[in-house]
């Protein structure tokens, strides 16, 4: 099934969802990687989290400057490996996150705190940064850009950011595991 969703997202709309439905975004997503997990685990993070959607992507960005300000627009965007984030990924969802975006699947801890904190990991597809880059309608802000490009958290206005798949679902499915299973990895 097919599901549009706006952000910030409703657990209501999270719990509707199903491991293998197709999902579009629309609203504000952010990017961040593992230094940006660990730091909102230190610091707080610069970004209100409660039904936020995190994208595992280290953007290729393009800088220029007017008026003394940074002006960002987006070259590509593709998913990283998510099991990068495994570490933190449970703590940060307990924050608010209502789901995760990113590629190869994530570990039991993760799958246990999506389940608790009903959330979702949601799979893109790597190598199509160029498909998702058309989905942003803007650069909204820069945050811990000191941490470099790739592990700054980008806040980003999408819309019908997708083809995404939900692969571990808020009820504890996952199809990584039902994969592993049948061919016996």
């Amino acid at each position: 099934m097919t599901k549009e969703l706006k952000t910030p997202l409703s657990k209501e709309d999270i719990k509707k969802l199903n491991a293998g439905d197709i999902v579009y975004i629309s609203g504000t997503i952010y990017t961040a990687r593992d230094r940006a997990h660990q730091r909102i685990l230190e610091e707080g993070s610069p970004v209100n989290l409660e039904g936020a959607v995190i994208f595992h992507a280290g953007p290729i960005i393009q800088v220029s400057t007017k008026n003394n300000e940074n002006d960002y627009k987006m070259i590509a965007v593709g998913p990283t490996t998510s099991t990068r984030m495994n570490p933190y990924q449970s703590d940060v969802l307990k924050l608010g996150v209502s789901a995760i975006i990113g590629k190869g699947g994530m570990d039991e801890k993760t799958k246990d705190a999506l389940v608790e904190n009903d959330a979702v990991y949601l799979a893109a597809v790597g190598g199509c940064a160029a498909l998702y880059v058309k989905s942003i309608l803007e650069v909204k802000s820069a945050n811990w850009i000191d941490l470099g490009v790739p592990e700054a958290i980008w806040e980003l206005k999408v819309k019908n950011f997708g083809p995404l798949v939900v692969a571990m679902d808020s009820k504890g499915k996952n199809l990584y595991e039902e994969v592993k299973q049948k061919i016996k990895i």
